[in-house]
């Protein structure tokens, strides 16, 4: 279980690699594009959730603190939760960089901003909320840090 729990980050990293460290390469957003980059963690999720499905389900239909901390401290339900949350960050993380790159936000400003996603999502989702609005409100000719720079100068 703990190789699953393990690999389930590791089959997300390249394309959050991809959103960071190569934005604007052509292939980029093509690859980000597609719905389907969360599927191997899913497929994880499957293959440890199919076992405990009788446990999980029992957890998600009638939740309450008590059910999910007891069912956490099984491996697989744990594993389980984890491959949904880290499912669920990528696509979220696809969402804020398509949206970045279509109001031409610039990439050394939303590098960290997807990094925060990967690790404090509900945090980092409302900053990327103020920033966009921000890049809305700005003049749609240049990207966000290059009119940040002209006010500054």
């Amino acid at each position: 279980m703990s190789t699953l729990f393990d690999l389930v980050f590791y089959v997300v990293v390249p394309f959050w690699a991809l959103m960071i460290f190569a934005p604007t390469w052509r292939h980029t957003r093509t690859i980000i594009s597609s719905p389907w980059i969360v599927a191997p963690a899913l497929v994880i999720w499957a293959i440890v959730t199919v076992p405990v499905l009788g446990t999980f389900w029992s957890m998600v239909s009638s939740p309450s603190l008590a059910v999910i901390t007891e069912a956490a401290a099984d491996p697989a339900i744990l594993t389980a939760l984890w491959a949904q949350i880290i499912a669920w960050d990528l696509f979220l993380g696809r969402w804020v960089y398509l949206d970045s790159r279509e109001r031409d936000i610039h990439p050394l400003l939303m590098g960290p901003i997807l990094l925060g996603t990967i690790m404090l999502s509900p945090i980092v989702f409302p900053v990327y909320l103020l920033v966009r609005g921000v890049a809305g409100r700005a003049s749609s000719g240049s990207s966000l840090v290059a009119r940040a720079d002209s006010v500054t100068a």
